[in-house]
């Protein structure tokens, strides 16, 4: 696959008021007894390896570990353009000493299985196991994001033209968010839970007991490089495991601050930093982990969980679709609009849980078109490219493949576009039909389908018929109308009145279902997702 095209200096949107979503000579570490789990991987051959998705098919192209890597000479978008799987570096795989300060050229697969060995010789000495540990880590991390505030919004600049306000409101000031939340209740989340004992057998005791997993790996998209990195390693910090991460080579800017900034901070025998393209990411997916985050496409996805299965290793996969809004025709269509434009035009509409899409029901889709061009207009001026909160599109393939869609509809407001500076214009399409591209696959960009329905049992119809969305979003001031979207519909979430604002809930949990993904994490479940609850009962003996 190609190597993308430079990144915009150019500063990234929104006018969101609301938060989205080393030191000294490494010690000798213990080295485990053998498992024959991994034997058992070993005899039955490498994962397969991630490939991009082919254009005409929407599915994964997989070749065994080993054989040539085709290269088209025009590589098509994946089935989540959000997430886009990692492309062939032409470099020599280099891997970074997190202790040493220094570079090692060695083979992918020699080097990931080096690193995983080291962080399970760390895991299998306990070292990782206390609470204080755990919190060390934690307040460490907090450190890193504090001290080097500045260092991470040039990352975030350089990759994906993210301006410092929200660099800072989606990207860093959401993982303090998260950690602050997390030190401040660990402690009761890790102590026992008594359960109930049947008469039968008392006197007895029971309980539940979470302990952590081992070594985990944490696979991060482009998108929010920082965020969707460091959140959950902070779940996986805080159950008391060591960590992987694995940056997205598609935002190298913060990739290379991650491999410099976390072994400086963080416990080098515990945490490591793995950058790099396809073939690193396939030597990871080689080696046996004890649970496997992943933050992308679905096509990968089906790739990671394939890995996954060789060792049995648990997955979580935060994937996208298309997220709709159900404007129902008692709402009131100028606040509907402002918060629609804010949830969809933040990060340029590069958000897994932006709205892909609306359904105006009854006959507010005249009247709420009217809307979202003036609540653009307001957001962004008559001029949205010389805004400076407004972004631009991460590169020229996802550029063409978003000004491909304009013609789906008609233009209410934008369409305007500059190729060499890849600004796209915040765009509403009127008149589009459910069969459009637009419709077929989520839109991850600046543009915005409205689509009129009669009324809310054609709305729920429209939605069920498709795949499971991350997020489903609806203004409307019945409590009938929520009720039976709640009763009716399948989703990640379910948000009433403010788009994307459950992110930045951290006693709620965020994942998704069916083709938008598996697991879930965030405060509590974070913790629970990376870790294991352990049934415990003592009867004594006499």
């Amino acid at each position: 696959m190609a190597t993308p095209a430079a990144r915009s200096s150019s500063p990234s949107p929104d006018r969101a008021r609301r938060p989205a979503g080393c030191g000294p000579r490494r010690a000798r570490s213990q080295q485990p007894p053998p498992d024959p789990r991994a034997a058992r991987a070993a005899r039955a051959g490498p994962p397969p390896t991630v490939r991009p998705t082919d254009r005409a098919s929407d599915r994964p192209t997989v070749r065994p570990t080993g054989a040539p890597v085709p290269r088209p000479p025009h590589p098509g978008p994946p089935s989540r353009p959000h997430h886009t799987p990692h492309h062939t570096s032409t470099k020599a795989p280099v891997t970074r000493d997190p202790t040493e300060h220094r570079t090692m050229t060695s083979t992918p697969t020699a080097a990931a299985a080096d690193v995983v060995a080291r962080l399970r010789g760390t895991f299998a000495t306990g070292r990782t196991r206390p609470l204080d540990w755990r919190l060390g880590q934690l307040e460490a991390l907090r450190t890193l994001l504090t001290e080097q505030r500045g260092a991470l919004q040039d990352a975030l600049r350089e990759d994906l033209g993210k301006g410092p306000a929200e660099a800072y409101r989606t990207e860093i000031g959401f993982t303090l968010n998260e950690l602050d939340h997390t030190v401040r209740h660990l402690a009761q989340w890790l102590r026992p839970k008594p359960a109930a004992v049947p008469e039968a057998f008392l006197p007895a005791e029971a309980r539940a007991v979470r302990e952590p997993l081992g070594v985990v790996l944490v696979i991060a998209p482009w998108n929010y490089p920082l965020q969707l990195a460091l959140a959950p390693l902070v779940g996986a910090l805080a159950a008391g495991n060591t960590v992987v991460v694995k940056p997205s080579e598609l935002a190298p800017a913060t990739s290379a601050a991650l491999a410099r900034l976390l072994p400086r901070y963080l416990d080098p025998q515990a945490v490591a930093v793995v950058e790099g393209a396809v073939p690193e990411t396939t030597a990871l997916l080689e080696q046996r982990f004890d649970h496997i985050f992943y933050t992308g496409n679905g096509a990968v996805g089906r790739i990671v969980m394939t890995a996954a299965a060789r060792n049995l290793t648990p997955v979580t996969l935060e994937l996208g679709g298309k997220s709709p809004v159900v404007v129902d025709a008692d709402a009131d269509l100028a606040v509907t609009a402002r918060r629609i434009v804010r949830g969809k035009f933040l990060n340029a509409g590069q958000t897994c849980v932006a709205p892909d899409y609306v359904l105006a029901v009854g006959g507010s889709a005249p009247a709420l078109e009217a809307e979202l061009a003036e609540a653009v207009r307001e957001a962004y001026g008559d001029d949205p490219a010389a805004d400076p909160e407004y972004g631009r599109i991460v590169n020229t393939r996802h550029f063409d493949r978003l000004t491909a869609l304009l013609g789906d509809g008609r233009t209410v407001t934008g369409g305007g576009h500059d190729r060499a500076t890849r600004y796209l214009a915040p765009t509403v399409l009127a008149d589009v039909s459910p069969q459009a591209p637009v419709m077929q696959a989520e839109i991850f960009g600046p543009v915005l389908p409205v689509i009129p329905v009669p009324d809310l049992d054609a709305a729920i119809a429209f939605v069920n018929e498709r795949d499971k969305p991350l997020a489903l979003y609806a203004f409307t001031g019945s409590e009938r109308t929520k009720q039976r979207l709640a009763e009716e519909t399948s989703s990640g979430a379910l948000v009433f009145g403010l788009p994307v604002s459950h992110l930045a809930v951290p006693e709620l949990p965020f994942g998704g279902v069916g083709e938008s993904g598996m697991g879930r994490y965030h405060g509590e479940y974070s913790v629970d997702t990376f870790s294991h609850t352990k049934a415990v009962l003592d009867k004594p003996l006499h």
